[in-house]
């Protein structure tokens, strides 16, 4: 963009360029030599647009070229006198970017905002301008990709000016398409640059918009752009991986000859087919030599079968596997459970009769233009739609993927430009994406309850990176609100809130009914997407603790919570489980005046045990057991500890609620005995979770609501004394010496 724009009273020499990427051959040439010569004459076409238009009409044939010819006039006259450090106008670049997207069928308003995207960025054109000739939407396109100046910025200029495009395209994913067509031709003429700067902007590409062409299914561009990176950060193995291309070229394909017969099997079957063998790009033979070792000829492509009808691809997937030997292993229907990309195939292999194997991808016309256009092939699905379906005049948006919903999210949360930066890396690294089905809800009365339901999240899909656990699928689907979980079941059965879940998951997420729990420290153990991390952070961060603790709504200071009865909580694995707020009873006292005090969850202490507290959100301290393996990670944090005592001799007298660990060798009845022994004690079972049996052992681990701290030593003998229990011990404990004498 305009970081090549150069005065034309001092023009950088041309230094050598790369070799020019596939799609730029004669088309770009024509244009550049055209745009030298300006616009045509008032009635017709300008010159340097005829290969576009032609491009353009090919995918739309009525589309309306005046508009392209007026955007045209305004980007050249604008640019005029402007060159690229290749020496070039600079108005060939907003062309070759149009010319990039005209080719993969892109709708007309996004080639009249590629054609101005660099004018408000680089001349004297304003956005109020655009919006006067253009109309709002092209407008909000060319103000999407225009980037933050480095005066105002600094050096957050970048990704800040990233955050923007991000937030732009969640509202317009043509705002993004725009960007990577930018970036490929950029990257094309990347040869001009010094090398330290090709460095930097191929590390972008590589860790940024790569993964942003994949999770938007334009495959065109990514391939070519990993091409590109891997030529600049890897110029050895590039160099490598195309002598090994051009070593097979002169050699008989087999894949052509495997190609053949499937032809003459399918038109025996009477399927109407188009079989080609497509090649593969560099860094595609790249991996595929690093996992396979030597390559044959057949490893530098595969065979790409289209067909009119989805029910085509399964015919020819039935007649191949009948008709040749399959490799069963490679078989993937992505046909039936689409990519999070909108990606759609079937990926299969057959063994040909000199037993090369042939990847082979079915699929029909339009999966083949989505595969290789991703959302710009949806033409423009922000059109205003009338529909039984659809309020008059709604935008549709069949394009606003998971992924995107998710990094919006933390996004707004994120103020540090470093932070972001780093935070969107990682989240764009994450490259696969798994689906769980989610179909609980907030109770009513939860703290975020009612913007929940105001957004419609009462159950439903959600897309998660491969790898997350419940705590990511929690915030991802209740954001803040997720600091209430206090435990999951994955396809009906209890878990820890560390489980990590699997594509096709059944997942239910157990809130407490009000905000007096928040995250543990392992959380973050667990946490694998940004907005997750970000979160918990923050809740454990929280203020420094004051002498008064902040005001409760309305500008009062909240009281001590009033006593409660046993609570019928949902059920949760302690070890992960959250912070929990004391009975009023059980209060400890922390030597901060005025200081709210909560038992940790994961320890769960109780009167008389020696316990240490860690100030958390809101001034808040949070009391655990001096043993509690919590204590010793928030210390190696720099955490300080606050002072905490029991409130009173008597308390050890009062209600309290205590996790225990009963250790067993697994037998029928087992759960039932235990529950009965717990029972006889006078205490109430808030929550329980077995763990599946390993060698003949079993845990099982309780959360107990008992009338009175004193009951706790015969409460753990009654429940060793169950045939089978060989030891019960309080969760969260370092050693025997923890638990209290029985």
């Amino acid at each position: 963009m305009s970081a090549e724009a150069t005065n034309p009273g001092n023009p950088e020499a041309a230094g050598r360029k790369r070799g020019r990427a596939r799609l730029e051959l004669r088309g770009l040439r024509r244009i550049g030599r055209a745009a030298l010569l300006g616009p045509a004459p008032r009635d017709g076409l300008p010159d340097a647009m005829e290969h576009v238009a032609k491009v353009h009409r090919g995918h739309h044939p009525a589309a309306d070229l005046d508009i392209l010819s007026k955007a045209y006039v305004l980007a050249e006259s604008s640019h005029r006198g402007q060159m690229r450090k290749s020496g070039e106008p600079y108005i060939t670049h907003p062309l070759a970017v149009t010319l990039i997207l005209a080719e993969l069928g892109a709708e007309t308003t996004t080639l009249t905002a590629s054609l101005l995207h660099d004018t408000v960025e680089d001349t004297d054109v304003t956005l109020d301008q655009v919006r006067d000739l253009f109309g709002a939407e092209v407008c909000y396109l060319v103000d999407g990709v225009t980037k933050l100046e480095k005066v105002d910025y600094g050096a957050a200029a970048e990704p800040e000016t990233f955050r923007k495009m991000l937030v732009a395209t969640g509202n317009d994913v043509r705002v993004m398409s725009i960007k990577l067509a930018d970036r490929l031709h950029n990257m094309r003429t990347l040869g001009v640059m010094r090398p330290e700067k090709q460095a930097r902007i191929a590390k972008v590409t590589r860790d940024v918009l790569i993964p942003l062409a994949e999770r938007l299914g334009v495959q065109a561009l990514k391939s070519e752009l990993e091409d590109l990176v891997f030529a600049i950060l890897h110029p050895d193995e590039y160099a490598a991986t195309r002598s090994l291309v051009a070593e097979h070229a002169g050699r008989p394909d087999p894949l052509a000859a495997i190609a053949d017969r499937v032809r003459t099997t399918l038109d025996a079957a009477g399927i109407d087919a188009e079989v080609l063998v497509r090649p593969r790009h560099f860094v595609s033979v790249h991996r595929v030599r690093l996992g396979r070792g030597e390559l044959t000829g057949a490893d530098l492509g595969r065979l790409l079968v289209l067909v009119a009808e989805d029910a085509d691809c399964y015919a020819v997937l039935g007649e191949l596997h009948t008709c040749f030997t399959p490799v069963i292993s490679e078989f993937k229907d992505f046909i039936a459970v689409p990519k999070f990309n909108l990606y759609q195939s079937l990926h299969t292999a057959v063994t040909g009769d000199g037993g090369e194997i042939a990847e082979t991808l079915i699929r029909t016309h339009q999966m083949h233009r989505v595969a290789e256009a991703g959302v710009i092939a949806l033409g423009n699905p922000y059109a205003p739609t009338d529909g039984p379906d659809t309020p008059d005049g709604e935008r549709a948006d069949p394009t606003r993927p998971g992924w995107l919903s998710r990094l919006l999210e933390w996004q707004r949360t994120t103020p540090d430009p470093d932070t972001f930066w780093t935070s969107l890396r990682d989240d764009l690294a994450q490259d696969r994406e798994i689906t769980v089905f989610c179909p609980d809800a907030l109770p009513d009365g939860a703290p975020g309850a009612a913007a929940h339901h105001t957004r419609g999240r009462t159950g439903g899909a959600i897309g998660l990176p491969a790898g997350a656990s419940c705590v990511d699928a929690a915030y991802a689907r209740h954001g803040e609100a997720a600091h209430c979980c206090i435990g999951a079941r994955v396809n009906g059965r209890l878990a820890a809130l560390a489980t990590v879940l699997h594509d096709g998951d059944s997942l239910q997420l157990l809130m407490a009914p009000d905000s007096a729990t928040g995250p543990s420290p392992e959380w973050l153990d667990h946490a694998r997407t940004p907005a997750a991390r970000l979160a918990i952070s923050r809740w454990l961060a929280g203020p420094p603790v004051t002498a008064t603790p902040p005001p409760a709504p309305g500008g009062t200071i909240p009281a001590p919570p009033a006593a409660a009865p046993a609570p019928s909580a949902p059920e949760h694995s302690a070890p992960d489980g959250p912070v929990h707020r004391a009975p009023a009873s059980v209060l400890a006292v922390a030597d901060v005046p005025g200081a709210a005090v909560r038992l940790a969850g994961c320890c769960t202490p109780v009167p008389p045990d020696t316990v240490t507290g860690f100030s958390v959100r809101g001034g808040t301290v949070t009391v655990h057991r001096a043993l509690c393996p919590v204590v010793a990670r928030m210390a190696s944090m720099g955490r300080r500890p606050v002072g905490v005592r029991w409130r009173g001799a008597d308390r050890s007298g009062q209600g309290c609620r205590v996790t225990l660990q009963a250790e067993a060798f697994s037998r029928p009845h087992l759960l039932a005995d235990l529950t009965e022994a717990i029972a006889t004690q006078g205490a109430a079972v808030v929550s329980a979770a077995v763990e599946p049996p390993h060698e003949q052992r079993v845990r099982h681990t309780y959360t107990l609501h008992l009338p009175s701290a004193t009951a706790l030593p015969s409460l753990m003998r009654a429940m060793r004394q169950v045939p089978g229990v060989y030891d019960v011990l309080r969760a969260g404990r370092a050693h025997p010496a923890a638990a209290l004498p029985s």
